[in-house]
């Protein structure tokens, strides 16, 4: 087999349509799918001020290597939440450093330990779920400090893959709620407290985003792990193991589910659609008396 559009020796099968790609005709293919779901999305617009949520994994580099790149009128700033994960973070954070530093693009570090009293390796107790812990402390901090950074987009790198792992455990959790603020925009309403959510990688494979990475020469390894030592314990893991095993035995159930889930998305958002409160501890946006993170703060006794 060679590539479909050149000839020349392929690097990815894309699953969907059963088509081969050279390294320059995947990056064109890549970055093509990219630009096309802001467009289709309207997901950034002239003057924009996006942060980008950089992990330093695959995901979250491909997605500023290629913000940065296709960037016109726009102003991009790095942000990057060093939960306290020890032999994980660490290496990745200088990776990230190194990056935007050769890269000149602004970046901006914040840490678990100095904003809430513990490294998430020290808060985690015995039966807690380090990943839900994890998640809400990160929401909480991506939206406040690019409040205050004055952006007016937040782009995550979640990928085709993440929303499809999204979807089901929310079904199968009789979640549909949370289902709601899904998509390439997420949320159910717009509110100037919350900065609104953009996922430019919404509809490329978890498998594309990594051979993305892996041939522009991306520094998206850390030194011991390649992927969160706690997320193999999660149970997005056990629903990402099945929906690969499926993906292998029929190809293109990822993208199938995604499509499927778009048809019902915007009838989700309008039976949804509430009331955002203000936290009665910490003043931020919320939809009930108390936001989750106060919550988490007082059932784990930080700070």
């Amino acid at each position: 087999m060679v590539c479909k559009n050149c000839e020349k020796n392929p690097v990815i099968k894309l699953t969907n349509n059963d088509v081969e790609l050279c390294k320059l005709c995947f990056f064109k293919y890549f970055e093509k799918k990219v630009r096309r779901t802001i467009s289709k999305y309207k997901l950034i617009e002239p003057k924009d001020h996006i942060i980008v949520a950089v992990s330093g994994g695959k995901d979250s580099m491909a997605l500023l290597y290629v913000l940065n790149k296709l960037k016109k009128n726009i102003k991009i700033t790095g942000m990057l939440l060093d939960e306290g994960i020890k032999d994980y973070r660490d290496g990745l954070r200088k990776n990230v450093i190194k990056y935007c530093k050769e890269n000149k693009i602004p970046l901006k570090i914040y840490y678990f330990k100095k904003e809430f009293g513990k490294a998430l390796d020290k808060m985690v107790p015995k039966g807690e779920k380090a990943c839900n812990v994890c998640g809400v402390l990160r929401r909480y901090l991506l939206n406040k400090y690019a409040r205050k950074l004055k952006a007016t987009k937040l782009a995550t790198g979640h990928n085709l893959d993440d929303e499809c792992q999204s979807a089901l455990m929310n079904q199968f959790r009789r979640n549909i709620k949370t289902s709601a603020r899904l998509g390439p925009i997420t949320g159910v309403q717009e509110d100037k407290r919350f900065i609104k959510r953009i996922k430019p990688l919404y509809f490329l494979l978890d498998e594309e985003a990594l051979i993305y990475a892996s041939l522009k020469d991306l520094p998206f390894r850390s030194f011991k792990y390649c992927a969160c030592p706690y997320a193999v314990h999660s149970y997005r893991n056990s629903i990402k193991k099945m929906l690969n095993e499926f993906e292998e035995k029929y190809p293109g159930t990822k993208n199938n589910i995604i499509n499927s889930f778009l048809e019902i998305l915007p009838l989700l958002k309008k039976k949804y659609t509430g009331e955002i409160k203000s936290c009665r501890s910490c003043g931020e946006p919320c939809s009930g008396e108390i936001c989750q993170t106060c919550n988490l703060v007082k059932k784990l006794k930080l700070k």
